[in-house]
């Protein structure tokens, strides 16, 4: 049974996560063999509280620090992956008002979070330019299709990015859930993260309120409204950690009950078999060095967001290096955790009832939301030419 949360003070909300996160565990398996709506995930995350996780106590939230907020994620993740996505990407989208909201924006949004306990999601794919906003009187429609719209089928409040004519950046709105002429597609069939919704939705004639577009934001010269990108890359790299936590926890257990020593290995269980203690002793170590590292890059993230509109861009480059190697780092921990994890547990640890790959398959269609190259260059190019990477929604 998970316990909710009932008081905003003295809270011990990484034990609920962890409940939440074993409650998961129970059917993750047989999730993953559906797919679609994430409705069970979803409404357990509503009972549990933990949806007020990053929104401010004043608006009656939580009001955990990132760092606190990212071990949440990454608790949630070593159960299910796509819940880790689904979970990592509202924490950050409930905050956006803050960052590049206009006037009040910040207030309305948090409030309105925490006092309806909704759940966030999002379109915001910046590479796909086919969704168009144009002016329609004193309101905005929106036409086109978007893909990438992880959670959207099931957000109360869906952020959307659209393009208009003659304006170079995209435009941002929040739109309540079941907004007139919103379709989800039902093309998400990909191989991992299969809970996420992440397919494509087409707009037809969507009316858009002045009042629902996001910014621009109050401090545009400040470099605290680009350090959101960097909150929500450092996020998926814990979504990351999780994944491959569970893939080792599931594969120790499996080790110590079902596989058995080599004939040639001398002794007479596995967890004595010279080989599987070093590949077990090399995974956990590589893991724990990549958990280090994403902790660090954590505290400075939230250094970062302590220094609010006062956050310089030389500032927000050293934050961004540390995310960079930190996301990067934990991609490649995570592969070799969730591919070699069969190493130490055997043949017969591929059957299907065991589900040990879709570890694998999630975290490698996770890792693949941005290159992990572009990642590792922009840190040689730091650290040889003192060059921070541009600020964009990847870096």
């Amino acid at each position: 049974m998970v316990r909710v949360l009932e008081s905003k003070k003295n809270l011990d909300y990484q034990t609920i996560a962890a409940e939440v996160s074993q409650a998961l565990a129970v059917n993750a398996l047989e999730r993953d063999r559906l797919g679609g709506i994430p409705q069970e995930e979803i409404e357990l995350l509503k009972k549990s509280g933990l949806l007020l996780l990053s929104v401010p106590q004043e608006y009656g939230g939580i009001g955990a620090t990132w760092t606190e907020t990212y071990k949440v994620v990454q608790t949630l993740s070593k159960a299910d992956g796509s819940l880790g996505q689904l979970y990592t990407n509202h924490v950050t989208l409930a905050v956006l008002g803050e960052v590049i909201g206009r006037a009040g924006q910040a207030e309305k949004f948090y409030r309105l979070t925490s006092e309806q306990n909704l759940f966030w999601a999002n379109a915001l794919n910046g590479r796909d330019a086919r969704l168009k906003i144009t002016p329609d009187g004193n309101n905005y429609l929106v036409n086109g299709i978007k893909s990438f719209g992880t959670g959207v089928a099931i957000g109360d409040l869906n952020v959307i990015a659209a393009i208009r004519e003659g304006v170079e950046a995209p435009i941002i709105f929040v739109l309540p859930k079941d907004r007139t002429g919103t379709t989800y597609n039902y093309d998400w069939h990909n191989m991992g993260q299969r809970r996420t919704v992440s397919g494509s939705y087409t707009f037809n004639n969507v009316s858009v309120a002045p009042e629902e577009i996001l910014g621009p934001p109050l401090a545009p010269e400040s470099a605290f409204p680009t350090l959101i990108f960097l909150v929500a890359q450092l996020s998926k790299t814990f979504v990351y950690l999780g994944i491959a936590e569970g893939a080792l926890e599931a594969a120790r257990k499996y080790t110590l009950t079902n596989t058995r020593p080599w004939m040639s290995s001398g002794v007479d269980k596995a967890a004595n078999d010279p080989f599987i203690l070093h590949h077990y002793g090399e995974l956990w170590t590589e893991l724990q060095a990549a958990i280090a590292l994403a902790e660090r890059a954590a505290q400075k993230i939230d250094r970062g967001w302590q220094k609010s509109i006062k956050l310089t861009f030389e500032e927000r480059g050293e934050i961004a290096i540390a995310v960079s190697a930190a996301k990067a780092f934990a991609a490649k921990a995570g592969l070799e955790v969730t591919n070699r994890i069969f190493e130490v547990t055997g043949a017969r640890a591929t059957a299907e009832r065991y589900g040990f790959d879709r570890y694998w398959r999630d975290l490698r269609t996770f890792t693949l939301h941005d290159p992990v190259d572009y990642k590792l260059r922009d840190v040689g190019n730091w650290l040889l030419n003192d060059i921070f990477p541009t600020p964009s929604q990847y870096s």
